[in-house]
């Protein structure tokens, strides 16, 4: 993934010259050297006469040209004229395809581990299962599936299923990650014997057109050849046009509905070692009422939310030695009650909650008032915590709502502190949304599945509460942490409502004032499979932006540092962390991605990154250029068993001299670099022989064109630096640098000021 095109064409930058070798360096190879007339160019390069290289003279125009290898095959007889490089006896299969940059990247899945998790069909999905595969060959009829199905009804589920099973058990399965900009035959890849699946559900990247379909077709003959399948889902309002429909190769099913949910729960619980729990489940007719036309992903949603209730009755029965006398509450609720509150989806009773407008509390009216409302919401984010902080919490979002009682417009005489007098206390509006407190006022409200409907329904019912609910919830984080309350519940939104317009309001509500916030956030939902690429997207426009960068950063740090994040996730993460390097130049923004860089550096693999960025910066590429110096500098601060990794033996293709001399040559970095260069020199200084090779590595560096200025910065911060035999660094590099017959005007003791 780049953020500028491929360019073949390679580097147009020319690396800096090395002028002398190491018995010059007191002498005609040091600065200011007086060139005699006629003499050459102290900085030219001249060519290894032992190296083997092309000649550039044309042939003559009569000479012959040799001949085009040729290989003839008949059976088991080979003839061959020529001199191939590779010889075949059999040649079965020739595939031509152009290799491309831009290919989907996935993850390839474990055939094994996709074929033990938890699978239900119902009898239409039997149809469907029966309609794809062969039952003479137990193949998908088609190498292109294209499964039609309505959000959220467990296609993917489906696609990977029947791959695991109907293709061949040597067939590499890979879950491909629909990166494009709108669905393209080129963007495909093509090997032998692989099973690929792709989810098409963007809303507008994934719009499917009949000239797709057309490309993919011939697709299809290739993925024959190869002993291939693709399988693709296709969020059913994205199949819209009436041109879509089967073609050579291509097989279109439409799936209706998701399998029974109570069937899925109970599958999911079986799996995961809860088989008790099912036994209980179905003995709770109300809980299993309420699962009843869920959705696939609102089942498995359900299954971990009765698992949820499980260990918290466990955990409740732990604490039976407990003192309870001290609430108001009544028993500790069974496990029915729980499996019950956690399934439930509470709409029946938060109908009568958000009733009519009451400006006063009455016992027998259920309506809540503004004030109880906000208080509620406080409860639904906050659980279980002191009395003044949900106090708090509660008045913060009813003054984000504009209708606080020192606001303009508030009835003379009546004080805030009055009016809050003359309402009813903190502890009986408790009780009435659903609360506890105990004697040291502390609010119990253990009720994760209840409150988690009380923000849906209040996000779900009242349009106008939405911008001033994501801004409350920022403010009442108290940390970037995922478990904080404020967090889980502005990542629970995030992946149930993330439109491209959630984001957006959430980015420009949040992203300046909390970035660590929006970071931690945004991080849920870039591994979330339903609004992941969403999230990949907003980030992307994020990046060049100044106030978004700290989230930005944030995120791909984190993302990064996550060993077992897949590579596809990574990459993205890479990218944007390049693009807030390249299309940011305020110091505070570059210095957050040096900061990210030198961090991640100590990542293996992230370095292994990094020394690409490196190397895309020395090819010349114009979007690498910032980011390659910063991961530079990041790679700077390397050392493997004592000297530094830049200066050892690389295992990359880095021009370590050519990087020095660009940094030090930059406004930008020369300050930065010179620093890191002496952290180097310090390093080595009681090593006489890893001291040597460093000096003798930097030397032709320092030599090189407008190096002037550079060379005294950096010798002025090796000052009180010496070597293990007691010789001042500063002045072993000044000797070296500078030619004797000039010391006399430039002097070492009055230059390093």
């Amino acid at each position: 993934m780049s953020d500028v095109p491929f360019d073949p064409t390679g580097s147009d930058t020319t690396p800096p010259a090395s002028e002398a070798g190491e018995n010059q360096a007191n002498g005609s190879g040091g600065w200011l050297h007086r060139l005699r007339p006629g003499s050459g160019a102290p900085d030219r390069r001249d060519a290894n006469p032992d190296a083997q290289s092309p000649s550039l003279v044309p042939p003559p125009p009569d000479a012959v040209s040799p001949a085009h290898r040729v290989h003839e095959t008949e059976d088991r007889a080979t003839h061959v004229y020529g001199n191939p490089y590779v010889v075949a006896q059999h040649i079965k299969q020739l595939i031509l395809e152009t290799r491309k940059q831009d290919l989907l990247e996935g993850a390839e899945q474990s055939r094994e581990r996709l074929l033990d998790q938890p699978f239900v069909r119902s009898a239409h999905w039997n149809t469907i299962w029966e309609q794809i595969v062969n039952p003479a060959t137990r193949r998908p009829h088609q190498p292109v599936i294209i499964i039609v199905a309505p959000r959220s009804c467990g296609s993917t589920t489906l696609a990977m299923r029947l791959l695991a099973e109907h293709t061949a058990h040597d067939a590499t399965v890979v879950k491909l990650d629909a990166d494009w900009k709108t669905p393209s035959k080129g963007r495909l890849p093509l090997e032998i014997a692989h099973a690929y699946q792709v989810d098409l559900k963007h809303p507008e990247k994934d719009q499917v057109s009949a000239d797709f379909l057309d490309a993919l077709s011939e697709h299809a003959t290739h993925l024959r050849g190869c002993g291939s399948y693709l399988a693709l889902t296709v969020a059913q309002d994205l199949w819209k046009d009436h041109r879509l429909s089967d073609r050579d190769g291509i097989q279109v099913v439409r799936l209706h509905e998701a399998p029974d949910a109570q069937e899925v729960v109970e599958a999911h619980l079986d799996a995961n070692g809860y088989g008790q729990l099912v036994t209980s489940l179905r003995s709770f007719p109300k809980a299993t009422a309420s699962l009843r036309g869920l959705t696939a992903v609102a089942a498995v949603r359900a299954a971990r939310s009765a698992v949820t209730a499980w260990k918290e009755h466990i955990h409740a029965d732990s604490q039976q030695s407990r003192v309870r006398a001290d609430t108001d509450g009544g028993t500790p609720a069974t496990l029915e009650e729980r499996i019950i509150a956690a399934l439930t989806d509470w709409r029946g009773e938060l109908d009568s909650r958000f009733g009519e407008m009451n400006s006063l509390h009455a016992h027998g009216n259920p309506s809540l008032t503004a004030e109880d409302r906000c208080l509620l919401l406080a409860l639904a984010v906050q659980q279980s915590a002191p009395m003044p902080v949900v106090a708090r919490s509660a008045a913060a979002l009813l003054k984000a709502i504009g209708n606080a009682p020192d606001a303009p417009g508030a009835a003379a005489g009546f004080s805030p502190t009055l009016s809050a007098l003359a309402g009813r206390g903190m502890r009986r509006r408790i009780q009435d949304v659903g609360g506890e407190v105990d004697l040291q006022d502390t609010v119990v409200f253990d009720r994760p599945a209840y409150g988690r409907a009380v923000l849906e329904y209040v996000w779900d019912n009242y349009d106008v509460m939405r911008e001033p609910l994501l801004t409350w919830l920022v403010a009442t984080a108290q940390s970037a942490d995922p478990e904080d309350h404020a967090v889980a519940a502005l990542a629970e939104l995030t992946v149930r409502h993330g439109s491209v317009d959630y984001l957006t309001t959430l980015g420009g509500l949040v992203g300046k004032s909390h970035p660590k916030v929006l970071g931690a956030v945004m991080e849920s939902a870039v591994r979330n499979e339903h609004v992941g690429r969403l999230a990949w997207e907003a980030l992307y426009g994020w990046a060049e932006k100044e106030s978004y960068a700290p989230a930005v950063i944030a995120l791909c740090q984190r993302v990064l540092e996550d060993s077992s994040v897949a590579t596809s996730l990574a990459k993205r993460a890479m990218v944007r962390l390049r693009r807030v390097a390249h299309k940011n130049t305020d110091a505070t923004v570059v210095g957050q991605v040096q900061a990210a860089f030198d961090a991640l550096v100590q990542h293996p693999t992230v370095a292994q990154r990094l020394a690409g960025e490196v190397q895309s910066w020395q090819q010349g590429k114009v979007s690498s250029a910032r980011s390659g110096a910063l991961a530079f500098l990041a790679l700077m601060t390397l050392r493997h068993d004592g000297p530094p990794w830049l200066g050892g033996s690389l295992p990359t293709d880095i021009d370590v001299q050519r990087g020095v001399h660009d940094l030090l040559s930059s406004s930008e970095t020369a300050a930065e670099v010179t620093s890191r260069l002496t952290d180097w020199i310090r390093a080595c200084a009681d090593d006489p022989s890893a001291y040597t090779q460093l000096r003798d590595q930097l030397l032709p560096t320092l030599r090189g064109h407008n190096m002037f200025e550079a060379g005294w910065r950096f010798m002025n911060g090796l000052r009180g630096i010496s070597t293990v035999e007691g010789v001042s660094v500063a002045d072993d590099f000044y000797n070296h640098l500078v030619d004797s017959r000039v010391r006399t005007v430039f002097p070492l003791e009055e230059n390093l000021v």
